[in-house]
């Protein structure tokens, strides 16, 4: 267990770098300097993708469904690695239309039709809000875990004003960084700053924990393979399955939403500053996800042959496997690396709804 007083003190700390960050990525911008590292910033700001799901629920998934948890992996990848070109003229038209959200792009395609620019921004809206709350939910939750005795009752409410002081510190970020500006086509250089360097936290933290498992707790990779092989547990998890409908259906969906979702467009898009970045993202961003999918496996057989957590509790395994094994720090820092994928997610989408309600709804 941590000390509550901890975690908070991190968090605080994490979150006044992020507003530095963003500080001075805007000051740069300002004065007129290129942004700073374009190509990279850019390609992991991409990786807003990966929200508090792929970062404790895809190796829940994994727990519950063995391979199942692929699809939301493969589907990005294969656009990013063959079909990027439609992102790209995505991307020239935008600009040459000065198009500011996903809605905005969809009515510019029917004629600038305002119905249907309100029709697409309330079925964002309706879909994007709850999956804000959960995002706000997995740091409560995570804080939980660490904080409390009983790993197993954790997340049962004991934190909602958790939940409320991050959805507050976030919002302050959003209006400083990402809506303050009349200008909804101009670039927020300190904004996507901070986002790729959360894109960095989460990938490190979440790899950090990969690599407890295989050479901390196996002996290697190799030892995790055998594991796989000789636990039956895990052997009938990950045996070689016939890839179902539903398989191919949520691989097409994820291959669809690298452009569809509201955040996504914004980062990839709207957020575009330089069409070439699009050649590095086109396998940084690959790569970066290549990285979450193969951590996953570790984490899953390490958290079901050395904890007592159990399947109900697979979500929480990256945060278990280190806290119970006495890596206390490994277990702040996996916090951290959670936090930063909810907190992206919920930065970048709510700047993206607001510009949709505002410019497609209220405005007009």
């Amino acid at each position: 267990m941590l000390a509550g007083w901890l975690l908070i003190s991190l968090s605080i700390v994490y979150v006044i770098v992020l507003f530095t960050i963003a500080y001075f990525g805007d000051k740069r911008s300002l004065r007129g300097d290129p942004p700073l590292l374009s190509a990279w910033v850019y390609s992991l700001s991409l990786a807003v993708y990966c929200t508090s799901w792929t970062f404790f629920g895809a190796v829940g998934t994994a727990a519950r469904s063995g391979w199942g948890y692929l699809p939301i992996y493969i589907g990005p990848i294969i656009f990013f690695l063959f079909f990027w070109k439609i992102l790209d003229r995505i991307i020239r038209i935008s600009k040459e239309q000065n198009i500011t959200s996903i809605a905005d792009f969809i009515a510019a395609r029917y004629g600038r039709s305002q119905t249907l620019a309100i029709l697409v921004t309330v079925i964002a809206l309706f879909g994007v809000i709850p999956y804000i709350a959960l995002q706000l939910k997995a740091v409560a939750v995570g804080y939980d875990v660490l904080t409390v005795t009983d790993h197993m009752t954790a997340g049962g409410g004991r934190n909602d004003n958790t939940a409320l002081l991050v959805a507050v510190v976030l919002a302050v970020f959003s209006i400083l960084f990402g809506t303050r500006y009349l200008d909804a086509t101009e670039n927020h250089h300190g904004m996507m700053l901070a986002i790729a360097f959360e894109s960095l936290i989460k990938i490190v933290a979440f790899v950090a924990v990969a690599l407890f498992a295989t050479f901390g707790l196996f002996d290697g990779f190799d030892h995790v393979r055998t594991s796989l092989q000789e636990s039956d547990a895990l052997r009938n998890l990950f045996s070689e399955q016939d890839i179902q409908v539903g398989f191919l259906v949520q691989t097409f969906l994820a291959f669809a939403v690298i452009f569809c979702l509201p955040r996504q467009f914004h980062v990839s898009v709207v957020e575009n500053s330089d069409r070439s970045d699009l050649k590095t993202a086109r396998w940084v961003f690959p790569i970066y996800l290549l990285l979450f999918t193969v951590g996953v496996i570790p984490i899953v057989a390490g958290g079901l042959m050395f904890t007592s957590a159990g399947v109900d509790n697979a979500d929480q395994f990256v945060l278990l496997l280190p806290l119970l094994n006495d890596q206390p720090w490994l277990a702040a820092f996996a916090f951290l690396g959670g936090f930063s994928a909810a907190t992206g997610m919920v930065i970048v989408a709510t700047v993206a709804l607001s510009t949709m309600i505002c410019n497609d709804v209220i405005v007009p």
